[in-house]
């Protein structure tokens, strides 16, 4: 006699369980970071900015030597890396963490503004720095660097660039979701792997990362000025934000209804 079973509705889905516990481990997380000191942000948007710069070194001594751009987006993760086991930040991990705390009300909006400004602000002061000891230390990479910039300047401000900073926004704040479904730092660096591989080798419109490769052309003789690169810059950034926000966060957000409300009325 052959017994089959079947889910009771009390049982609980696997599925809801995990988005749960993920909710519960950003706006822990969340309120951390913008709880932190002045100091303490500035010193971790530093950080950032160098983790991201050795992924910058990487790819332009791989694009050198291969001349392969697919080779150069996969060294490139080396700074995602960095990024993930130093438990640094960028500017554009910034989307989903702390807003989902805000959104809990374990913190306010005036500290979200607070933490991005100082973050971005430091991840570019950070890469500056380190992409310029990389000119100067890699002097044959000058030609690279300002090759590799140039794919980023071209974009201009239409709407392909656009769509490239949506989707370069969407990507780093999936793989800080992603990296937050698990304890493990082992599993946290597939989605770093990954997302450091598909800005690299796809080009795709990131604030900082375009930053730092412009930083790197700019200190090796670029044809473009600072002028333009904050103007792309900040066209990227505002893309970066919505693409953040919209494809992931809010509908993140969206799986656990009765969680958010659960955490607003809590605290609120």
């Amino acid at each position: 006699m052959m017994m089959t079973t079947q889910r009771t509705a009390a049982e609980p889905e696997v599925p809801q369980e995990d988005s749960e516990q993920t909710f519960d481990r950003l706006v822990d997380e969340g309120e951390q970071r913008l709880g932190r000191s002045w100091l303490g942000l500035a010193a971790t948007g530093f950080l950032g900015g160098l983790d991201v710069g050795v992924g910058v070194l990487a790819l332009l001594l791989v694009e050198h030597v291969t001349h392969s751009v697919l080779l150069g987006g996969l060294a490139f993760s080396a700074g995602f890396i960095a990024l993930t086991l130093a438990r640094s930040e960028l500017f554009t991990e910034n989307f989903l963490i702390p807003v989902v705390a805000v959104v809990a009300k374990r913190s306010t909006v005036a500290a979200l503004a607070r933490l991005w400004a100082m973050t971005i602000l430091t991840n570019l002061l950070g890469g500056w720095v380190v992409t310029g000891l990389v000119m100067v230390g890699f002097p044959a990479l000058r030609s690279s660097a300002v090759e590799a910039a140039q794919s980023y300047v071209e974009l201009g401000f239409g709407w392909p660039a656009f769509a490239l900073a949506l989707i370069g926004g969407m990507l780093i704040t999936l793989m800080t979701h992603l990296q937050h479904t698990t304890e493990s730092d082992g599993v946290r660096l597939v989605p770093a792997v990954i997302a450091g591989f598909l800005l690299g080798a796809g080009k795709v419109n990131h604030a900082i990362v375009a930053s730092l490769v412009c930083f790197a052309a700019l200190q090796a003789g670029a044809p473009f000025g600072y002028l333009d690169w904050l103007a792309l810059a900040a066209f990227a950034a505002f893309g970066n934000m919505l693409g953040g926000l919209s494809l992931v966060t809010i509908l993140r957000l969206l799986q656990v209804p009765h969680k958010v409300l659960a955490e607003r009325h809590r605290n609120g």
